[in-house]
């Protein structure tokens, strides 16, 4: 069974990605990498597809947007150290806030904190 199937389907990455998004709205660092910052909806409803399809849900983000590209798609903004961590901070805090299952969490949290390593394109 996909974890999307264990913790319930879209309705916990729709938590998800809120929780993360009400942190980054305030975080000074990373609200400067999105050039939409007043409007994240955008922001919110990418990331939100994305991990809906990783984590085994239906492929829509690969149907309208192609393969995710992850680490191309992120080259334009400067992602270091600093940009990593905030970005680890809210997302793990999200983690921890809609999800009370310990092998969710740390499935969840090994992938994040890989994928945020993996976006790190500049030297601090």
């Amino acid at each position: 069974m996909s974890l999307y199937e264990r913790v319930g389907g879209e309705e916990f990455f729709v938590r998800l990605v809120d929780r993360f998004y009400a942190g980054v709205a305030t975080d000074e660092v990373l609200l400067r990498l999105y050039p939409e910052q007043s409007d994240l909806t955008g922001a919110r409803e990418r990331l939100r597809l994305f991990l809906i399809q990783y984590w085994g849900g239906p492929t829509t983000y690969s149907d309208e947007r192609g393969h995710p590209r992850l680490r191309q798609r992120h080259f334009p903004f400067a992602i270091g150290a600093l940009e990593r961590d905030r970005w680890l901070v809210h997302m793990l805090a999200a983690v921890e806030e809609v999800s009370t299952d310990e092998q969710i969490r740390t499935e969840l949290t090994e992938y994040m904190v890989r994928a945020a390593d993996h976006m790190v394109n500049v030297e601090s």
